[in-house]
C-alpha cells in the first residue's frame, strides 16, 4: 500500500468497533485462541475507555492497544495471563491503580512497517503521563524463541535480543520503544507454542512521576528565578548599601520570583571606607560587616518571601578569610557555600583560603548549588552536583574585564550542558575608582540550559544588556530536565564511561552512578 493513499487517525475505541476488531484479532491471533468475546470488550470501554485505544485507515481499523489500570506492586512481580482475566472472560481494571498493563497492541499485517505500533506505545506513555501513574507494565510474549530453543536458555535468548543477535517482532519492538526486561516469567500464557510459554515481564518507568501528596508538600516543577547585575557604586555606610540590597529583592519578589541572586563581592564598595594601602586589612574590614548582610538578607528573604542567593562576602573565621556565599531561605533557615576554587588575585593580595565542603541545598523550588565565580571553571563541582540531582547551579561572579568574563560564561555553558541543568551566572558593572583592585568591572548576566529540542536553539535561556544595571527573570521547568536526562537526544549524565574512570572526592569516597 503506499502511504500517499493512508488517511489515518488515532482515537479511542467504542463499541462499534467490535466487528472489526473482531477480525482483526481473528487474524493476527489465530495461533493463540482470536478475539476477545464482545462482552470483554464492552467491559474494558466502560471501565476505562481512555485506555482502549486504536488507529482507522479511511474508517477501517488497522491497530488497537488494550490496556487496564492495575497496582504497581502486584503486577510489577512474577503472574500469569490468568492473573487478569476474571469470571466470564472479564479483564481486571483497578480503577485505584498506579500503573498501566499493556494486554495487547496487534496491527494488521498489511500496515506492517508504518510505525503504528510506536504510535500506539507513545499515545500509552501519553496517558501514563498525564494521569501521573508510575510505569507502564506488559507481559511480553517471545515468539521467535522455538527457533532457538534447543542453542539457548529463554535468559540468554533475550541477551541476543537486546544485543540485536536476533530479532523477535515482539521484543526487539519493545526493547526499542524505552521498555526494560525486569523478569523472565515461565507459563505465562501456555498455549503460546511459539515462545514455549515464557514471556518477559516488561517495564516503562515514568520519569515524570509523582507521588501522591498535599499541594502544600508538592515539590515546584516551574520556578522563577530573578537575577541582580549590581551597579558598582560609592556607598557612605552598610544601611545604604542594604537599602540597594532591599530595593532589588523587593522588586524581584513583586515578580513572584522564587530566587533572587547577587554578584559576588556586590558590598565591595565598604572597602573605600577603610585605608587601601594594606588590601589585606581591607578585605579583614569588609568581613567584619557579613555577619550583618548574612542577618538582615535572611530576614528579607523571610518578609518578602523569595529565596536569596547573597552572592559572596568575606568571612573572617579564626584568623583566616574565607569567600562565602548563603543561601537565605525564606522559610528562616540559612546555608553557606564557601568558595573552593581560589584565583591567584584572592591569594596574593586577599589571602583568601577555599573552602572545603561542596554540597546541593534542598529548597522550595528545585534542588541548588553555588559555585562563586572561579568554581565554575572547575569541572569536577559541576559533576559532583549533578550526582546529587542539581536541578540549578547559582554563579555569582565578578570580572574585570571581557576576556574573564568569558572564561566564566564559556564554563557556565559547558556546565549546563554536560551536567543536563540551569546554570545561573550573576556580576557586577561599573567603576569603583576608590578601592583598590575592584576598580573596573565588565558582565552579562545569564541563565543557561542543557542544549536540546526542549530549550532554546542557544542554549541561552534569558540574558542582560552587558555593563548595564538591571534585573533579569527567567522561568525555568525543572520537569524538562527530567525528560532530557532520559530520553534527551543525548543523555550526558547516562552515557558516562564509568566502567573507564570515576571521580573521587576528597574523603575517599567515589561518586557512583546511579544506574549501577
Amino acid at each position: 500500500m503506499a502511504h500517499e493513499e493512508l488517511h489515518l487517525s488515532l482515537r479511542n475505541l467504542t463499541n462499534d468497533d467490535y466487528d472489526q476488531l473482531k477480525v482483526l484479532m481473528d487474524r493476527v491471533y489465530d495461533d493463540i485462541g482470536g478475539a476477545w468475546p464482545y462482552e470483554t470488550i464492552k467491559s474494558l470501554i466502560e471501565q476505562f475507555p481512555d485506555g482502549q485505544i486504536c488507529i482507522e485507515d479511511s474508517g477501517e481499523l488497522v491497530a488497537v492497544a488494550l490496556t487496564v489500570s492495575v497496582k504497581y506492586e502486584r503486577f510489577s512481580n512474577p503472574h500469569t495471563y490468568d492473573d487478569l482475566i476474571l469470571r466470564n472472560e472479564k479483564i481486571w481494571h483497578n480503577p485505584n491503580g498506579d500503573s498501566l498493563y499493556g494486554l495487547d497492541v496487534f496491527i494488521h499485517p498489511d500496515y506492517r512497517g508504518y510505525r503504528l505500533g510506536r504510535r500506539l506505545y507513545e499515545a500509552r506513555k501519553d496517558l501514563c503521563r498525564s494521569m501521573n501513574l508510575r510505569a507502564i507494565l506488559a507481559g511480553g510474549r517471545i515468539p521467535s524463541y522455538h527457533k532457538y530453543a534447543e542453542q539457548y536458555t529463554p535468559a540468554e535468548y533475550i541477551q541476543r535480543v537486546d544485543r540485536k543477535e536476533i530479532y523477535d517482532p515482539i521484543l526487539s519492538f519493545q526493547l526499542s520503544n524505552d521498555f526494560q526486561v525486569t523478569r523472565l516469567m515461565h507459563k505465562y500464557l501456555p498455549e503460546d507454542e511459539k515462545s514455549l510459554g515464557y514471556a518477559t515481564l516488561l517495564e516503562w518507568n515514568n520519569i515524570l512521576y509523582t507521588p501522591p501528596s498535599t499541594v502544600l508538600a508538592s515539590r515546584k516543577t516551574q520556578v522563577r528565578i530573578g537575577a541582580v547585575q549590581w551597579q558598582m557604586r560609592e556607598f557612605t555606610s552598610v544601611e545604604e548599601v542594604l537599602k540597594q540590597v532591599e530595593y532589588f529583592v523587593d522588586a524581584l519578589s513583586d515578580y513572584k520570583s522564587d530566587f533572587a541572586i547577587f554578584p559576588e563581592f556586590f558590598n565591595a564598595p565598604l572597602m573605600g571606607l577603610t585605608d587601601q594601602v594594606d588590601q589585606n586589612r581591607a578585605i579583614r574590614f569588609l568581613a567584619g560587616f557579613t555577619e550583618q548582610f548574612r542577618n538582615e538578607m535572611s530576614e528579607m528573604a523571610v518578609s518578602y518571601n523569595i529565596n536569596i542567593v547573597t552572592g559572596s562576602m568575606p568571612l573572617l573565621e579564626n584568623d583566616r578569610v574565607y569567600n562565602v556565599s548563603y543561601l537565605c531561605h525564606r522559610d528562616g533557615r540559612v546555608d553557606e557555600q564557601r568558595k573552593i576554587h581560589i584565583t591567584p588575585h584572592e591569594r596574593r593580595d586577599w589571602v583568601i583560603e577555599g573552602g572545603d565542603k561542596f554540597k546541593v541545598f534542598e529548597t522550595d523550588a528545585g534542588r541548588v548549588a553555588i559555585m562563586v565565580c572561579y568554581d565554575i571553571e572547575f569541572p569536577e563541582l559541576g559533576r559532583i552536583a549533578a550526582d546529587q540531582q542539581v536541578d540549578i547551579i547559582c554563579v555569582p561572579f565578578w570580572t574585570d574585564t571581557k576576556n574573564s568574563y568569558l572564561r566564566v560564561r564559556h564554563c557556565a555553558q559547558a556546565r549546563a550542558i554536560e551536567n543536563e541543568c540551569y546554570v545561573i551566572i550573576t556580576g557586577s558593572v561599573g567603576n569603583l575608582p576608590k578601592v583598590e583592585n575592584l576598580d573596573v568591572q565588565y558582565a552579562q548576566s545569564s541563565v543557561f540550559s542543557p542544549s536540546d529540542f526542549a530549550f532554546p536553539h542557544d542554549a541561552v535561556m534569558a540574558e542582560t544588556t552587558p555593563n548595564t544595571e538591571m534585573i533579569m527573570f527567567s522561568d525555568l521547568d525543572l520537569e524538562k530536565l527530567t525528560l532530557v536526562r532520559n530520553e534527551g537526544s543525548v543523555t550526558n549524565l547516562k552515557d558516562r564511561r564509568t566502567d573507564l574512570y570515576s571521580l573521587t572526592t576528597w574523603d575517599g569516597k567515589q561518586d557512583v552512578d546511579d544506574d549501577q
